[in-house]
């Protein structure tokens, strides 16, 4: 599938940072793994976790409700981090039409759908939301204070729950702050269109979805595990034009200094 997948069983969305260029290196490899959930990991997938990757820290950035109904397995040795980037009462107040659809047993995903294209739920705000209010800017200060602190040939897995969204925004930031160029950045990105193929494929073959304009099919997949290229895209344009750069976010906001990026390019780099 990919020179950066992870053979995860039970796990969807499985890869790794390794491997990337960066200039004349490349990042390397089995240190920073990136997933969907993982309350299905399979026992024989936690041993590779612990043995073949040396992972210190799983990153758990779901709400507390979602870690709480399909929370991570243990394994032993490796240290759970839950750092939602949002939680429930982030939210703004529910839409009472919103709320009826969703409540309502009858509703189909089609209905689902519907309701959230009207009310325009799905927009490229979603990710600069996550970086610029308070519980993700500390969610996501944590992540990089745990990556700094990994020892020298241990890892970490970052996850929320299709792997795509509050979990593709950790990797930019990682990916940012080692020196990768906007292009890596966006194609590590749309990996979850391929690694979510087979999900996607089923969502296209429903014989309602033909009859939708190509904005509409864009979101649909969107919400059933796809990823759509300007939501990420505009979150770097939004960070470059409010910091200047990605980097001057990280420093700004995040509390990760130039010092601490040297260090993180020195460790992780190689030939």
């Amino acid at each position: 599938m990919s020179d950066h997948a992870v053979m995860l069983t039970g796990v969807g969305n499985a890869r790794q940072l390794g491997g990337y260029r960066v200039g004349d290196k490349k990042i390397r490899k089995d240190a920073f793994l990136r997933s969907g959930m993982l309350n299905s990991l399979s026992p024989e997938s936690a041993v590779l976790l612990k043995e073949q990757y040396a992972l210190k820290y799983i990153v758990d950035f779901r709400m507390s409700e979602e870690q709480e109904a399909l929370p991570d397995p243990y394994i032993d040795g490796v240290k759970e981090l839950c750092l939602p980037v949002l939680e429930r009462v982030d939210m703004d107040d529910p839409d009472p039409e919103f709320v009826a659809v969703y409540a309502d047993p009858r509703s189909t995903l089609r209905d689902k759908f519907e309701i959230i294209y009207k009310k325009g739920f799905i927009n490229d705000s979603l990710y600069p939301d996550f970086l610029l209010k308070s519980r993700g800017k500390q969610a996501y200060a944590r992540f990089f204070k745990a990556v700094l602190s990994l020892d020298e040939n241990s890892g970490i897995l970052w996850h929320c729950t299709d792997g795509k969204d509050r979990t593709g925004v950790a990797s930019m930031l990682l990916l940012s702050a080692l020196g990768a160029e906007r292009e890596t950045i966006i194609m590590d990105y749309m990996l979850t269109n391929t690694f979510n193929s087979a999900k996607l494929q089923k969502i296209r073959q429903l014989p309602w979805t033909a009859e939708l304009s190509e904005q509409k099919l864009e979101i649909l997949l969107f919400i059933s595990g796809g990823v759509i290229e300007q939501f990420m895209t505009h979150t770097i344009d939004v960070l470059e034009e409010r910091y200047g750069s990605v980097e001057g976010y990280l420093s700004e906001e995040l509390n990760v200094k130039k010092a601490e990026l040297s260090y993180l390019r020195d460790k992780y780099l190689e030939k």
